[in-house]
This record gives structure tokens, C-alpha cells and sequence, in this order.
């Protein structure tokens, strides 16, 4: 039997309505102090029907902020916050996993706590851009962390993962991709280091193990996912050889046994053929658990990958933006919203959470 996009799915132990996910996407609409407001629980709400919500990346400490108006997860306001948005996502039918976030090096100054300098595994600035005071900027020079500061990195991510839990949601992600400080640890071309975080693979994938492991110690492996982009060229990152490095990673976390994996395939929110050489399917081979696969899916192109086997879930991404209903749209091939590119990031209600379903347009 093949696997249709609308059957329920088995993820750990919760049951997912149907295998389309909702992607993290940034929106940078939160409060001051970084909180999720009544509008965010709105908007999350109203995409319920996705089998399971990622949520936007949210930092899981004051240096791990990148851009303006992100939500973060390790002050008791903002737990409070994310606690109305997952009652307003369960009171609907849907389920919610949050992402985990430290951008590294990507990041300015003027977000960093007394304007000091971003972290990262080297200093090694960034050809970027963030986005702060309502514009996008180049990225601050960050910093190379020090050996004695790494277990303090484990320890925020430990704690955003508890204090995921205590706002309500049902897992967390661990992103580790598009560049951000895991993913910075990971590439040869951001990580110089000559210690044990840095060199050889194995000393370059060790933080992100690390964090994994904590993770998964601290609320279990069926609520723990990850993200992960191999090729992605998103801010400024690159490595000689990454189908050794993914490869590599790929069997460790499966030995950990996380819920799912979650793949970007290609140039985050851009082509999926930008690095044709690299073999998505022999990481998938390595990995036991869910597999969910995203980037520039349509149905037809979901519906094929389920029915090879090739993905058990498949994640949309700005698709959900400007459709609160996707699910029932690709369920009745009806035309999609256009998105409205002027109001991603930043703003009020407008491109927000007042894009119609068919039955506000009807």
C-alpha cells in the first residue's frame, strides 16, 4: 500500500492527522523581550490542520539571536507566551514541535547582550545578511568561543528543550541547518578549530552529538527532531566534502534514535538541484526513524517521494505562509493564495493572519 499525503501517521507517541507538516518559518512579529503574543497563537491556530507545526526558530539564549523579534524560549515570559500559543494549536486539533535556535554567527551586535561580538566556532565573519531595525544588515565579526564555554551551549540547549515542554509543546527540533552555529561547528569552511570541536569529522560533528544527546536525556528521543541542510549554500557556509560529513552524521544520530530527521533537499527556499551530486537517498539509508524531506514540494511531487518511500512526512513552508488551509487545498487541488512578499518579516495582523481559506473566499 502506498502512503497518501492525508493518512494519519504514527510520530513517536503522538498520531499526526495527516504527513504534511508545516515548516519553521521566521516571521519576526514578537513581542518586546521576545514573546509570543495572542496574534502568534492566532496565526498558529489557523494552520492547524497540518499534521504536525514546526514552529519558528526560537533562541534558546539571549546570544542566540540573530534577528530582530524572534521568539525565544529561555525566559519565564516567554514560556508563558509559547503556552498560549500551544493551547490555541492542541484546542484546534493540531500539534506543535518547537525549533530550537542559536544562529552563531549570524548575528549583529546590536542584538547581542551589552553589544558584544556574536559566537562561533571560529572568527570567521559571515558574507550574510541579518535583519535588524526593520532592515536587513550585514552580520556582525563574531567571536570564536572558547573550549570551556561549549558545555554551557549544551546546558541552553538542554533547558530550552525543558522548557519546551513547559509551555506545552509536543517536542522539540533541533535546527541544525542554514548556517546557524550547529551547522557552522559542522563545515570545514566555518570551523577551524584545532581542537577537540574541530579538524576531522568526527571532532566537527562532536558539539552537535552533544547537544543531541542532552536533548534527548532530558525530555526522551520521541520528542526529539532535527533539521539538517547538506548542501545549502544559506549564509556563507561550505564544506570539501559534505556527503562524507552527512553521511557520518546521519548514522551517529540514528544511533541516539531521534523522532525524525528533517531534510532540506537542495538551496533552502531556493533550487533543489543546486548541488546534483549529493545522495539524499544513502543518508535516508542510515536513518531508522521518520524521515521528513522539504523544499519547493508541490502535491504531485509529495505524493510521488511517499509512494517510492523515499519520505514518510513532507514539510511546506511558504506555501502555509499565505494559506492557513493548505491542507485542504492540496486535498481539493484548489488554487493557492498569493503570497504577499512585503510583509514576511515584521508588522502586525496584514500578511499575517488575515490570508483567506476557501471558505472566507467563498
Amino acid at each position: 500500500m502506498t502512503a497518501s499525503l492525508f493518512e494519519p501517521y504514527r510520530l513517536g507517541d503522538i498520531t499526526l492527522s495527516n504527513r504534511i507538516v508545516m515548516a519553521p518559518l521566521t516571521r519576526n512579529r514578537a513581542a518586546p523581550g521576545n514573546i509570543a503574543t495572542d496574534l502568534t497563537a492566532q496565526y498558529y491556530a489557523q494552520r492547524a490542520s497540518a499534521g504536525l507545526i514546526i514552529s519558528e526558530a526560537s533562541q534558546i539564549s539571549p546570544e542566540g539571536q540573530g534577528y530582530q523579534d524572534t521568539p525565544g524560549i529561555h525566559s519565564p515570559e516567554q514560556i508563558a507566551g509559547w503556552k498560549k500559543v500551544t493551547k490555541a494549536v492542541h484546542d484546534a486539533g493540531g500539534r506543535i514541535f518547537l525549533q530550537a535556535w542559536h544562529v552563531g554567527r549570524i548575528s549583529h551586535t546590536s542584538l547581542q547582550p551589552g553589544g558584544k561580538a556574536p559566537v562561533a566556532p571560529s572568527a570567521i565573519r559571515a558574507n550574510g545578511k541579518t535583519f535588524v531595525n526593520n532592515a536587513f544588515t550585514d552580520v556582525s565579526e563574531p567571536r570564536a568561543l572558547e573550549l570551556s564555554e561549549l558545555p554551557g551551549i549544551v546546558e541552553d540547549y538542554r533547558k530550552a528543550a525543558a522548557n519546551a515542554i513547559e509551555a506545552g509543546f509536543d517536542g522539540i527540533e533541533i535546527h541544525a541547518a542554514n548556517g546557524y552555529l550547529l551547522d557552522q561547528f559542522l563545515r570545514d569552511g566555518a570551523n577551524k578549530r584545532t581542537d577537540a570541536y574541530g579538524g576531522s569529522i568526527e571532532n566537527r560533528a562532536r558539539l552537535l552529538l552533544e547537544v543531541m544527546e542532552a536533548v534527548i536525556k532530558e525530555i526522551g528521543a520521541n520528542r526529539v527532531g532535527i533539521r539538517l541542510s547538506p548542501v545549502t549554500p544559506a549564509n556563507d557556509l561550505t564544506d570539501s566534502n559534505p556527503q562524507a560529513l552527512f553521511n557520518y552524521v546521519v548514522e551517529k544520530l540514528n544511533g541516539l534514535k531521534p523522532v525524525y530527521i528533517h531534510v532540506v533537499e537542495g538551496a533552502t527556499g531556493g533550487p533543489r538541484d543546486v548541488a546534483p551530486d549529493f545522495d539524499f537517498e544513502a543518508l535516508h539509508k542510515r536513518f531508522d526513524g521518520t524521515w521528513m524531506t522539504n523544499n519547493g514540494y508541490d502535491k504531485a511531487l509529495a505524493e510521488t517521494v511517499l509512494a517510492e518511500g523515499k519520505a514518510d512526512l513532507i514539510a511546506f513552508g511558504r506555501p502555509f505562509i499565505s494559506n492557513p488551509d493548505l491542507v485542504e487545498r492540496l486535498k481539493r487541488g484548489a488554487p493557492l493564495n498569493e503570497l504577499n512578499r512585503d510583509t514576511l518579516y515584521g508588522g502586525g495582523a496584514t500578511g499575517y493572519t488575515d490570508y483567506p481559506t476557501l471558505g472566507t473566499a467563498a
